[in-house]
């Protein structure tokens, strides 16, 4: 009898164990998927900025990109992250200035690129050029560009747009028209 009870505690035990090695190995196989699945976010987050470098001309470590919303469309800022640093504040007017102009003429290659598609909001964009207003201005550490329109279809272009760069860019800013 205490040979019956002994293995029935052996088996027990035993069977406990694998049930811990399987929930441990399945946890172990979601961490491994998560870990995955952040190291391409990572990778494909390194890629954008290495576009970006190229087609903005500046680093886009030692800058800040962000994005505002508002009423009349919004605003697209980028600052060098050192107020002493002239050759980023520098670039990034020259960059934002050159935005500013081909946006107006509705050629959006420059985010395309950087982005590697054609993000959401642009063909709008392109088609109400017309009713779309840009323009640069300066900042103490860079500049904006100030997108503005009074037409609806414009302005919900104008927002999607900017609330990709928001996401693409991991820049924290408020989504919601300010």
């Amino acid at each position: 009898m205490r040979k019956m009870i002994l293995g029935v505690a052996v088996c027990f035990i035993a069977g406990a164990g694998n049930a811990a090695t399987r929930q441990s190995s399945s946890e172990r196989k979601q961490e491994a998927q998560g870990s995955q699945a952040m190291c391409a976010m990572n990778e494909a987050h390194s890629q954008m900025n290495e576009r970006g470098e190229k087609g903005m001309g500046f680093s886009q470590t030692a800058t800040t990109h962000h994005f505002f919303l508002n009423s009349s469309g919004g605003v697209i800022q980028v600052e060098a992250n050192d107020a002493a640093d002239a050759s980023d504040r520098s670039a990034i007017r020259m960059h934002l200035e050159h935005i500013a102009k081909s946006f107006q003429n509705g050629d959006f290659d420059i985010p395309m690129f950087v982005h590697d598609t054609v993000p959401p909001g642009v063909p709008e964009m392109k088609k109400l050029r017309e009713n779309i207003h840009y323009s640069f201005e300066e900042t103490a550490k860079g500049g904006r560009v100030v997108i503005f329109s009074s037409d609806a279809d414009a302005l919900a272009a104008i927002h999607r747009f900017l609330r990709f760069q928001i996401e693409e860019h991991k820049t924290g800013d408020a989504m919601d028209v300010r």
